[in-house]
């Protein structure tokens, strides 16, 4: 299941500029499986109309706190939420939630949830940053609420350039909406280290040696354990996808760099994925200018780089969950059983390089996991978003 699926979510949405990106929210919450009831403030409504949220959510808009058939609205919608956003959250509406004000439907109904409450401030970067809208935010997390900051970029006004007040993008604040919504496993509070993407090994200042991979599966798995309520730290090669919300990212080149970005961080990891598909050569000379075309061949010699993985063995501390891949030709379920012992490892995912659909570049994959405990099972071909759950499950169980 889905952390949306079925879920009711009441996205209240005040008069900001940034009400526009309140609509592409709605649209990727209903689209992800919530149920998303939408209230509109009176100011809001300058902005932004009822009719645009019905159609993109099919359900109907509130903004009423009292008139006929509503008396009640605030309590029935706060006690069917399982999760309440408020994007944009204007500086006033921070400062009238901060302090228990109860004079229109979406502040009389924050009063009422008791459900997780997420504000997404939109403001001028010079409000932002006034000491009493700081206080407000302040005094919101105090009381529990996740009070998100504001992004930089592009303001609204022509003349002010970029600054921090930006509205967080839908897909970010939709990330942080999963991690709100997902129940607590034992995942939540513990630090995971994923690698993801390859590495380039130069050759010459404009060449290297890499492989097809895009960095899909790692990026997923380190969404997902983000999502469950892990610290997660992404050491990646060159990826076709960016690094998901929350994680904190440790751009890499080569494999000596991913070796030493590991290194640098395995000390108190919880869980270690190593998901990258680091190069096994790399020349053992660079050149020092790009080779010409001279009607002779040039001879590379390669090396071996070096081994990430097995290098993290003496460094895990008592505990700690490692899991490895293998992505193979040939004779995957031997080779990936000789990488779970050699490298000491407590799960291996292995999928073949061959299979349609399950090599790199899909969003797809079809895995096997291998544990130390002596079990193998086969996954069907899933989403890599489904797969890292799963692989997620897995280590769950083990912690």
């Amino acid at each position: 299941m889905r952390p949306f699926d079925g879920r009711r979510i009441l996205l209240g949405v005040t008069g900001g500029i940034a009400s526009y990106k309140s609509a592409w929210l709605a649209r990727l919450l209903t689209q992800a499986g919530a149920q998303v009831d939408v209230i509109l403030t009176r100011s809001a409504r300058e902005f932004i109309g009822s009719v645009t949220f019905e159609a993109l959510t099919g359900r109907p808009v509130h903004s009423v706190l009292i008139g006929d058939g509503h008396a009640l609205d605030h309590i029935r919608l706060a006690r069917e939420a399982d999760l309440m956003v408020v994007a944009p959250a204007t500086a006033d509406f921070l400062a009238r939630a901060a302090h228990g004000h109860a004079d229109e439907l979406l502040s009389a109904t924050l009063l009422a949830v008791t459900c997780p409450v997420l504000m997404v401030p939109a403001m001028n970067d010079k409000m932002w940053t006034n000491a009493q809208v700081q206080s407000n935010c302040a005094a919101l997390r105090a009381q529990g609420r996740v009070v998100l900051d504001p992004g930089v970029g592009p303001l609204a006004s022509p003349d002010e350039g970029a600054g921090q007040g930006r509205m967080q993008e839908p897909e970010t604040i939709v990330a942080h909406c999963g991690r709100l919504l997902e129940p607590p496993g034992k995942l939540r509070g513990k630090r995971v280290l994923v690698t993801a993407g390859p590495t380039r090994e130069p050759l010459d200042p404009v060449r290297y040696l890499s492989n097809h991979s895009t960095g899909k599966m790692g990026v997923a798995l380190a969404e997902a354990a983000w999502r469950r309520g892990a610290e997660v730290v992404v050491v990646h090669g060159p990826l076709a996808v960016r690094v998901p919300d929350g994680a904190c990212a440790k751009p890499v080149e080569t494999a000596q760099d991913m070796a030493e970005a590991v290194a640098s961080e395995i000390g108190d990891v919880d869980v270690l994925v190593m998901a990258a598909a680091p190069a096994d050569f790399r020349p053992a000379k660079v050149a020092s200018a790009k080779i010409k075309k001279s009607g002779k061949v040039p001879q590379v010699e390669l090396e071996e780089t070096p081994d990430i993985l097995k290098s993290t063995a003496s460094k895990r501390k008592q505990g700690m969950i490692a899991v490895g891949f293998a992505l193979e030709t040939d004779d995957l379920r031997e080779n990936a059983q000789k990488k779970l012992t050699a490298k000491q490892l407590q799960l291996i995912v292995a999928n073949s390089a061959r299979e349609a659909g399950a090599g790199f570049g899909y969003d797809t994959n079809r895995v096997s996991i291998l544990s130390a405990a002596g079990t193998t099972e086969e996954l069907p071909l899933l989403p890599k978003r489904e797969v890292a759950d799963a692989i997620l499950d897995r280590i769950e169980a083990l912690l």
